[in-house]
């Protein structure tokens, strides 16, 4: 019985070490940044805005996506002279195969500002034959914000 309970013990303890946290605004966001937290992020595109070609579509698509935040850079809005609000960004790309363009590489962008909203670019690059150059497939911006457990924004953030 006492094995039972020290198993259970350790179980808990483990669990609580790994649990993860939503992060609800930017300042969490950065907080969690600074002190070494693993942060990702759920997007549910069909709670934000699109936006192909520059030109808000009516339509959005049904589709969630994820991406952890593993390399990021940070800019004060000193940088720009405070004519640009600070924001943290960070991109992904990774190869997949998709049922019309065949083996294309996803890059997706996520930028972050210090108002709570967030922009996040996809596209599907395709590598052109012999060059180092790719061919934009698709290419789409999504609007929207910052999830805070209270709004309906369509962008989540957690840290473990």
């Amino acid at each position: 019985m006492r094995k039972i309970f020290l198993l259970s013990i350790c179980v808990l303890f483990s669990s609580m070490i790994y649990a993860q946290t939503q992060l609800n605004n930017f300042d969490q966001m950065m907080s969690a940044f600074k002190t070494g937290k693993s942060v990702k992020a759920v997007i549910y595109y069909g709670k934000c805005k699109l936006f192909s070609e520059g030109i808000e579509q009516t339509d959005t698509i049904n589709a969630i996506g994820g991406m952890e935040l593993s390399t990021y850079e940070y800019f004060d809005s000193s940088v720009f002279k405070g004519k640009v609000p600070s924001f943290v960004t960070s991109s992904q790309t990774i190869l997949i195969s998709h049922p019309t363009y065949g083996y294309v590489y996803n890059y997706v962008k996520i930028k972050i500002r210090i108002d709570n909203t967030v922009e996040i670019t996809a596209r599907y690059l395709k590598p052109k034959m012999f060059s180092s150059k790719f061919k934009i497939v698709m290419d789409e911006t999504f609007k929207g914000r910052i999830n805070d457990g209270s709004n309906d924004g369509g962008v989540m953030f957690f840290a473990e």
